[in-house]
């Protein structure tokens, strides 16, 4: 079965958070968010809402939202509602055209392999939850375009929803600072317990995060503003659904792809090793330099590629996997990060739900070897991850995907928003160094979420 689907030209904005403010209060929102026009690296954005169908999968027991799919592990749901779309008629180059769009998280790797369950859920949202969408407003910042793409029933829907003014956005504010889970003494005894397997040959490295939580009160979307006003990225993202505890919420600002998907081609872009932006020009260079030749975030990045080169050969043409950029510097508003491009083509009996699966959770937030440092990661830290160190993007019903890694991401969850900071540890890490890593990395986002100034802007 095809689908008859109309392709309009809308006007092109290069600023994609106007359009989303009238979508943001229907029912599945989702915004996929490259992060223009501030962000180097985005092209994309989507956007969308009144999904067809929702599904749900809870960490331990299972697909929840259409009951004929409860037997099915998670992605072979997915994969199952996805296919309920019919294809679309056309050859339009656009991104997404129809399919699933939504979020996988870090534990949703306890459906994939022997995990353990002994961090406790101290976040309340599924798994994964993805929706099944018939319609989106694409922009393209690359041709300075914009489409809306809908069957003719949807489309007079869309427009008029797009045509709507936007939502009003009531202030937000924390109501007492982030809190650490893990005072700096429990983080060192849990990098000494790490040191002491990477001794024991259990592992290579180990990637291990801290979270911090603080309540708040008012509006999420301008929390969301606020963190891409401080850090654009080209793999950002919102999502919010109400639920009986409230309103849960994803807000991410990723600069890393996980794993995309077109026509069969694939790429991951894992990322290891990480400086913060100097204040001055010659201190930001002398950052990035000093990045570039350390030969342990170097050994970290390698370790990674040598991993996720096994996770895509599990579903890509023998022969096919390749590395095209090794440990490249790659420069964000707030930190220079190494960067490095792995590439395959995906065999024709597979799917880029399988894709996403062989290579789930991505190998730079676990460790190597990755179900061992998977098994370490649940024994040392406190929290299951939620969504942090999952994945956003969109599944495409054509064979399309593109997927980030979630990190510098806050979570929503009864009235507290949670972040978390990580980081690789190798056999010649050093404790206090890298315990600074974890609050570096996120110390932008809480200073953006503290100040209420932003909200005036």
């Amino acid at each position: 079965m095809t689908a008859r689907l109309q392709i309009t030209p809308l006007p092109y904005r290069d600023d994609p958070l106007d359009d989303f403010a009238r979508l943001r209060r229907r029912p599945g929102a989702v915004l996929l968010d490259s992060g223009r026009p501030v962000a180097p690296g985005g092209r994309y954005d989507i956007l969308s809402s009144d999904p067809l169908a929702v599904l749900e999968v809870d960490a331990r027991s299972g697909v929840s939202g259409a009951p004929e799919l409860a037997g099915l592990s998670p992605f072979a749901a997915q994969q199952a509602l996805l296919e309920r779309l019919p294809e679309p008629l056309t050859d339009s180059d656009l991104p997404f055209l129809g399919g699933l769009i939504g979020y996988w998280s870090y534990d949703l790797g306890r459906h994939l392999e022997p995990v353990g369950d002994r961090a406790r859920p101290a976040v309340s949202l599924p798994a994964s939850r993805v929706g099944l969408y018939d319609w989106a407003l694409i922009v393209d910042h690359a041709r300075r375009e914009a489409w809306l793409v809908a069957t003719p029933e949807r489309r007079r829907q869309a427009l008029g929803w797009l045509g709507q003014a936007p939502a009003p956005e009531a202030p937000f504010r924390l109501t007492a600072p982030f809190a650490a889970e893990l005072e700096r003494d429990a983080y060192l005894a849990r990098f000494d317990a790490v040191q002491r397997y990477i001794r024991a040959g259990d592992c290579y490295q180990i990637n291990l995060a801290q979270r911090f939580s603080a309540p708040f009160e008012g509006d999420l979307w301008a929390a969301y503003r606020r963190l891409r006003r401080a850090t654009p990225t080209p793999f950002a993202g919102y999502l919010a659904w109400a639920t009986e505890r409230g309103e849960q919420a994803i807000l991410s600002l990723s600069p890393e792809r996980f794993v995309e998907c077109r026509q069969g081609r694939v790429e991951t872009r894992p990322i290891k090793g990480t400086r913060p932006r100097g204040d001055t020009p010659e201190a930001d260079r002398r950052l990035a330099e000093e990045l570039a030749a350390s030969l342990k975030d170097r050994a970290e990045n390698v370790m990674i590629v040598d991993l996720l080169r096994n996770d895509l050969g599990r579903v890509c043409r023998p022969g096919s996997v390749r590395v095209p950029q090794l440990c490249g510097l790659e420069s964000y508003a707030n930190v220079h990060h190494l960067v490095s491009v792995i590439t395959g083509e995906l065999t024709p009996d597979r799917t880029p739900l399988d894709l996403l699966a062989a290579a789930f959770p991505g190998g730079s937030i676990t460790g190597a070897p990755k179900v061992r440092a998977m098994q370490i990661i649940d024994e040392l830290e406190p929290s299951a991850r939620s969504a942090y160190c999952g994945s956003l993007g969109y599944v495409d019903r054509r064979g399309r995907m593109d997927t980030s890694i979630a990190i510098r991401s806050a979570v929503a969850d009864a009235g507290h928003l949670h972040l978390w900071g990580g980081g690789g540890l190798v056999a010649d890490s050093e404790g206090e160094a890298e315990y600074q890593e974890t609050l570096d990395k996120i110390r932008h986002l809480m200073a953006a979420l503290a100040d209420e100034t932003k909200d005036m802007e």
